[in-house]
């Protein structure tokens, strides 16, 4: 299955930037069942195209099959499309080789993140399910142009019929994050199928990937529905979030339960809201955000009156620029200005600027460090910054098995250095809290699973007075 994406944006070249791959180099990412291979079958000044080509492995599916999938006959897992064409398959291959773009990010021309590019995107065999019509309905609401070139059954045989296959084209001038984000929900919308097991934490990913675009589409129902893969009570929780949503823009959120509104929040938004809940409920009133990248928790640190004095670190330079702009730094009022401080440092060597604070943010940091610098990181933190209340969080890698796009073995992140299980998190933490005397309680973050737990991991630490 292939999947082509073109611009003629000047200098076109510029589409190598946006998707983290250099048109000089074949690059290619593993997936569950097979292989994804990036290429730029052209790229000049005036024109560029990238490919993204999935090899999938039908053996493999057989073999890897849980049972049967789809509508189902004795003979499915051998005879059936899956290896041939644009699935959720494609949708996998390009949240794994795509991520970056996805997610908006930049770094060397973080202004192209925004820019509106004339795109064409060629699908080479879609199945659609609802045909051309229904192609239309999902794709022109959205600005695209839509060419279709329906296939025959058999080229040999006419009188056979069309097929439910299609060559798509699909013109726009967008930002391809949006494009990328379109594809990626749009793809198994029209084969009306998954490969993989679904649950609440699709909701997720709907929404994460719907946003600015699934609340509005006329379709939104039908979307919605073939995404959770016509699971009626995943579908109507979906649902009934994205109306909390529509509802929440004209003043009626209040009339809807509180456990839809708190759905609404991605997983991250979770994590960041918990954190902060357990600061206040600490009482600190001098606050560390160590590791405060861009400034996400920063900015939710800053609404509570109850801190007067919070300090970020963080090793990235950039990052520290960008959560100036983010917080608009520049522009808050003096008084607001002197709660807050930003510097550069690491975690792996003492520093007096991190003494005497009553509290601690490490959210989603010490993963990013080789396990063979945790004990340094131990005693910088817990030895001699030594915080009142130390709250961090941290992946739990039994929850991976739930995320399609990785394999077995691999990381959520190219950055980890390990993920820990919850027995292993746990045994880390009661050890440093017995060595650097606090005490430890451990909570879930996230939606939780019966069998794996949530997808992160949280514990609080509390120094005991001697």
């Amino acid at each position: 299955m292939l999947l082509t994406i073109s611009t003629t944006h000047q200098p076109a070249t510029d589409l190598g930037y946006l998707l983290y791959k250099h048109p000089d180099k074949v690059q290619s990412v593993e997936l569950s069942q097979g292989k994804a291979h990036i290429f730029y079958p052209e790229a000049t000044e005036e024109k560029c195209t990238i490919a993204l080509l999935l090899d999938i492995d039908p053996v493999g599916l057989v073999r890897n099959a849980k049972g049967p999938s789809g509508e189902g006959f004795a003979l499915e897992q051998y005879v059936n499309d899956r290896p041939y064409v644009a699935s959720s398959f494609m949708s996998v291959a390009i949240a794994r080789a795509f991520a970056t773009a996805m997610n908006g990010t930049c770094k060397d021309r973080p202004e192209l993140v925004n820019t509106s590019l004339p795109v064409e995107v060629t699908i080479s065999v879609l199945p659609c399910k609802g045909g051309e019509y229904f192609l239309r309905k999902l794709f022109e609401p959205l600005g695209y142009q839509v060419q279709a070139t329906h296939h025959p059954l058999d080229s040999n045989f006419p009188e056979w019929g069309e097929s439910r296959y299609f060559t798509v084209k699909l013109t726009h001038t967008i930002r391809l994050k949006n494009v990328l984000s379109h594809l990626y929900v749009l793809i198994p919308v029209l084969d009306n199928d998954k490969h993989y097991w679904v649950g609440e934490h699709e909701i997720e990913k709907l929404l994460d990937k719907g946003e600015g675009w699934l609340q509005t589409h006329p379709e939104r129902e039908q979307i919605t529905r073939r995404y959770l893969k016509n699971l009626a009570p995943l579908t109507k929780y979906a649902l009934a979030i994205l109306s909390a949503e529509e509802q929440a823009e004209v003043g009626l959120e209040e009339e809807l339960p509180a456990e839809i509104i708190e759905k609404k929040k991605t997983l991250h938004e979770q994590r960041l809201a918990l954190t902060v809940e357990q600061l206040v409920k600490s009482g600190a009133k001098r606050v560390l955000d160590l590791g405060c990248g861009e400034g996400k928790l920063l900015r939710l640190l800053l609404l509570e009156k109850q801190f007067e004095e919070i300090l970020g670190m963080d090793v990235s330079f950039q990052s520290l620029e960008n959560a100036r702009d983010r917080l608009k730094l520049d522009r808050l009022p003096e008084k607001q200005k002197e709660r807050i401080k930003l510097i550069q440092g690491s975690l792996l060597y003492r520093d007096k600027r991190l003494a005497g604070y009553d509290a601690a943010a490490i959210v989603e940091v010490i993963e990013h460090l080789n396990k063979s610098r945790l004990a340094t990181f131990e005693r910088v933190v817990f030895g001699f910054a030594k915080p009142g209340t130390i709250v961090l969080t941290t992946p739990n890698a039994e929850y991976n098995q739930k995320y399609e796009t990785l394999t077995a073995g691999t990381f959520r992140h190219a950055d980890h250095r390990f993920e820990w299980t919850r027995a292993e998190f746990e045994v880390w933490a009661k050890n440093v809290a017995s060595v650097y005397h606090y005490q430890v309680h451990f909570l879930p973050v996230g939606p939780e699973d019966v069998m794996v737990g949530a997808s992160s991991q949280m514990a609080i630490f509390e120094t005991i007075p001697r």
